[in-house]
């Protein structure tokens, strides 16, 4: 089954198309800058192409991206009819989602209540449904949720305390972001440390520009350090992470701001880049810290132990991990970080294999065989499995 796996933002729109039995992309890219100056972009056998484009919506956006898929000069197909099903990632699914489903109206509308909870990303989501839907009428949607896999959380992991009305009428709690992520990495950490999923106790650490970690119990998600947003857990490129919430009217009063103009610098200008106040990017701290910027290295010794702080919270609360897993940009590649994470898990027995920790991007052991606790690299792929999950419900 030929499967495109589509990500809308508010001005852009991803997109894979994913063989869901050989698992082969065929083609990937993106549109960026919808509604000004448009940028299409495509990647065919390791070649890409890219040019300016006029794309005022994203019904255009999307017919761009079909009208490639079906040029000759790519030879990706022959027609659009080859495409079986459309796979998109949603954020938000509130409580009203635990799992992957077919979109319909009624599953519209309830993916428009949660845009509360998301108020910059269901909307988009919305607008790249409504976009395949009108182009290609009759092929069936798939929503893929950031959050479902998280529902699994007992009450204890996502409750606030705060006043119970808040959640009961406004469905404030913390519902946990990265899901697709961290399903795809807890299943395959198991098969890599020659676990049982059902039977077996994981931490995923996703540790890029945005960042969270899990508690993974018998292939189900317990806990999970993002919250109602993602503003909630690790200190990450741009955001905050945990901050005591007086802070904000701390500032709002401090500097004549409002509650939204906090929230935008804790969201866009916090972080390791406010913290170094140079980047957001990891690298360039790297740099900075070599070069003796003390802030550059606060930063990174902030990010690096709120990460461990949250592991040996986890493997404290699930009695003990079997396996733990480093994932995305900096996790997968960043050795100076990743080693330094793992470097501080001493006082749980585990050891960095240094000379492992000098490959970039592949599936690898990066403790020594005598550690108690393995950890393991693994390279998240979130379109692969919101292709898996669209052919799941498709299939059913």
């Amino acid at each position: 089954m030929k499967i495109l796996v589509v990500n809308c933002g508010s001005s852009s729109l991803k997109y894979q198309l994913i063989d869901s039995e050989s698992e082969e992309v065929s083609a990937s890219g993106q549109c960026e800058r919808i509604g000004l100056d448009g940028i299409f972009s495509i990647k065919v056998k390791g070649e890409k192409l890219e040019k300016s484009v006029d794309i005022p919506d994203h019904s255009v956006a999307m017919k761009t991206v079909l009208d490639a898929l079906v040029a000759p000069e790519h030879g990706i197909l022959k027609s659009l009819d080859e495409i079986e099903a459309i796979g998109h990632r949603v954020v938000h699914g509130g409580e009203k989602f635990s799992s992957s489903v077919l979109i319909d109206e009624n599953v519209i509308s309830e993916i428009e209540e949660c845009s509360a909870l998301a108020p910059l990303h269901n909307p988009a989501n919305i607008l790249g449904i409504r976009a395949c839907q009108k182009i290609m009428p009759g092929v069936p949607n798939v929503a893929v949720f950031d959050t479902a896999f998280h529902q699994t959380m007992p009450p204890k992991a996502y409750l606030y305390g705060i006043p119970k009305k808040y959640y009961e009428q406004y469905g404030i709690r913390r519902y946990g972001f990265h899901g697709t992520s961290h399903s795809f990495v807890s299943e395959r950490l198991a098969q890599l440390a020659g676990l049982d999923i059902n039977n077996s106790k994981m931490i995923i650490c996703h540790i890029g520009s945005g960042a969270s970690i899990s508690a993974v119990v018998n292939g189900k998600s317990v806990d999970t350090s993002m919250g109602m947003t993602p503003l909630e857990g690790l200190v990450m490129g741009t955001r905050s992470g945990d901050i005591d919430p007086a802070i904000v009217e701390f500032i709002c009063n401090k500097e004549n701001k409002s509650v939204s103009d906090v929230l935008t610098m804790l969201n866009k200008e916090s972080g390791v880049l406010g913290i170094s106040g140079l980047s957001n990017d990891y690298r360039d701290l790297l740099e900075e810290e070599d070069a003796g910027n003390e802030a550059a290295h606060n930063a990174l010794e902030v990010l690096v132990y709120r990460v461990i702080k949250y592991i040996g919270a986890y493997h404290t609360a699930i009695g003990g991990a079997d396996a733990i897993a480093l994932t995305a940009g900096a996790g997968e590649n960043n050795l100076v970080v990743r080693g330094r994470i793992v470097e501080g898990l001493s006082a749980l027995g585990i050891k960095l294999n240094k000379e492992a920790n000098t490959v970039r991007g592949e599936e690898l052991l990066l403790s020594t065989a005598d550690s108690s606790i393995p950890v393991w690299v693994v390279p998240t792929n979130e379109e692969l499995k919101i292709a898996r999950e669209t052919a799941a419900v498709v299939e059913k």
